[in-house]
């Protein structure tokens, strides 16, 4: 028990006796996800104002320092040794503890994706995977719902109603926008058949371009990897979903109390999660560490063993991620009364008319129907139960009853 509460994966599944060496590796992977999960942080935040700056025609982060280095680093040094002040009206412990509360969930969704394959460390068989929980889906979908804590206890604790306001606005936005993140999950869970995110990933493993249409979840969950990403960059409160921070109204959000180093892992946190989702996306939907080995060189090499899985999963995430920093860039702040309609009104819709469409799809191939014939029957399912939504949604100039 205390073996599997350590790490859940082959090395301590295939009837390893828990010792020193075990716990020596169980530790260095806890370590060196971690600085992964950081140096990607700062290597994050630095490329995105890099890029924007030379999507804007800006001046300090694209010529400050060879490409741009000096305007972060000086950023990054101000904050930390700027003065901590807390409110004489604050919560000082809840108000303290509230910034690690936002970075933790980020961390431990990072801990279930697998960013390699199988290699060996200190004599054992493992995986380049923090753990490999047999329900690491749902682990996930349960560290997203718990990442608004940080924020909605920030506001909270800070004594101030500007601050509140933003965590309120935090809490209704994941709230919105968890379901419509499960949906699109589903989708996946559906076709793979398990909850582990090892398991989802080996059955995308490579097999020439082929695997690109026929193993890789993208195309044939499709609708639901665009679900996903929209729910996940709401979550993450990512322009142009930032409205806990909306600085037209509420001054700086939940973030108006704090200063200094306190100030700043709030948005450490927030890009954190931005690379975590990321991570996520690519171990659900593109295949995770999988890609084409280098043929020339043995197959059971160093290089095809720990550095393709690796590089392959890493041009996957900066891809996702370009494509959040290109999306700030572009694109305008919605109102909130249009954040919560995409929410609620459009893609909790569509994510349900998804799920029955797969589930058909799934149902009818087990069965040995022909993969189209069960697609087309799906889309008619999901075509009938949107026309009885229909039926039931109120009419534009039709009365509505409401209980007073």
């Amino acid at each position: 028990m205390i073996a599997t509460l350590l790490a859940s994966d082959t090395l301590l599944l295939d009837g390893t006796h828990l010792s020193w060496s075990v716990i020596a590796v169980v530790l260095i992977k806890v370590l060196v996800a971690f600085a992964l999960l950081l140096v990607s942080v700062m290597l994050y935040i630095w490329g995105m104002r890099k890029w924007i700056a030379d999507m804007q025609n800006r001046i300090g982060p694209a010529n400050a320092g060879p490409f741009g280095v000096f305007q972060t680093l000086a950023d990054g040094i101000k904050l930390f040794f700027k003065e901590q002040s807390i409110p004489s009206s604050a919560d000082r412990p809840i108000f303290r503890l509230a910034p690690y509360l936002s970075i933790l969930p980020a961390f431990l969704m990072f801990c279930v994706v697998p960013v390699g394959g199988e290699v060996e460390i200190l004599g054992h068989t493992t995986y380049l995977q923090v753990a490999d929980l047999p329900v690491g889906a749902m682990f996930v979908l349960a560290c997203s719902g718990i990442a608004v804590y940080g924020v909605m206890l920030a506001g909270w604790s800070s004594g101030s109603k500007y601050p509140l306001l933003g965590s309120v606005r935090a809490t209704a936005q994941v709230l919105s926008y968890e379901a419509a993140f499960g949906l699109g999950i589903l989708s996946v869970l559906m076709r793979a058949g398990t909850l582990s995110t090892r398991e989802i990933v080996n059955q995308q493993a490579w097999d020439g371009p082929v695997s690109l249409v026929r193993d890789w979840y993208l195309l044939p969950a499709f609708v639901g990897f665009v679900i996903f990403v929209l729910a996940a960059i709401a979550e993450t409160n990512h322009p142009p979903f930032d409205f806990v921070e909306a600085e037209q109204e509420l001054v700086g959000g939940f973030v108006t109390e704090y200063t200094g180093i306190r100030f700043a892992i709030f948005f450490l946190a927030e890009f954190m999660n931005i690379i975590t989702m990321s991570a996520v996306a690519v171990t659900l939907f593109l295949g995770g560490p999988s890609g084409p080995s280098l043929g020339f060189l043995p197959h059971d090499g160093v290089v095809n063993v720990w550095l393709t899985p690796v590089v392959w999963f890493g041009a996957k995430v900066i891809a996702l991620t370009f494509g959040t920093v290109w999306i700030r860039a572009s694109v305008p702040r919605l109102r909130y009364d249009q954040l919560m309609a995409l929410g609620w009104k459009w893609l909790i819709e569509i994510a349900v008319l998804w799920v029955l469409i797969t589930v058909t799809i799934r149902v009818l191939s087990d069965r040995g129907w022909h993969e189209a014939v069960a697609a087309l029957l799906g889309f008619a399912v999901a075509v009938a139960a949107y026309g009885v939504l229909y039926l039931c949604m109120p009419k534009p100039g039709e009365t509505v009853e409401e209980f007073r």
